[in-house]
């Protein structure tokens, strides 16, 4: 089962593909869109383009998105909330099945500690996914999240019915 993890944010949304196989996880690939544009119109486009490609080119069978928290800044949370919607309206486009998950549950999930620093969670899926090279902080938090996903959205299971489906 192959589980594309989304991290979204206006400027860089981090993403992540994992592949799943019972209790193995797999490294397919990983990086960051970065947006563009003179307005949030271009910007939001940019990313939808962007994350499109990612789901053409890889073709995952699900999608997990980590969900906003709000901060003081509440024109800052709207522009991630707009983001966040993009996040989930291509995977939605695709036919893809959307999970959502809480920073803390996908922290506690990867590092068993709910409140885990960056550098914790990028040590802990350089230990999960043996051997991969991690784009950036933005593409760490999306593995991350596919690899919750894997654990938490039941994407094994999943992968099992479609096995069997195709068999």
């Amino acid at each position: 089962m192959r589980v594309l993890g989304i991290d979204p944010g206006l400027r860089n949304m981090g993403w992540g593909i994992i592949d799943v196989e019972g209790p193995r996880l797999s490294h397919v690939a990983n990086g960051v869109i970065h947006s563009t544009g003179p307005d949030l119109a271009a910007r939001l486009l940019a990313l939808h383009e962007g994350l499109s490609g990612v789901v053409a080119q890889y073709r995952p069978r699900t999608a997990a998105v980590e969900q906003t928290f709000v901060n003081k800044d509440g024109a800052g949370t709207l522009k991630l909330g707009q983001a966040r919607g993009i996040a989930m309206l291509v995977p939605a486009q695709a036919g893809l099945p959307v999970g959502e998950y809480a920073p803390n549950k996908v922290k506690k999930t990867v590092v068993g500690v709910g409140h885990a620093e960056k550098q914790q969670v990028l040590h802990m899926v350089k230990l999960q996914l043996p051997g991969v090279v991690i784009d950036s902080p933005d593409a760490a938090d999306a593995l991350a999240i596919a690899i919750c996903h894997a654990h938490h959205g039941g994407a094994a299971g999943l992968a099992a019915a479609v096995e069997r489906a195709i068999a």
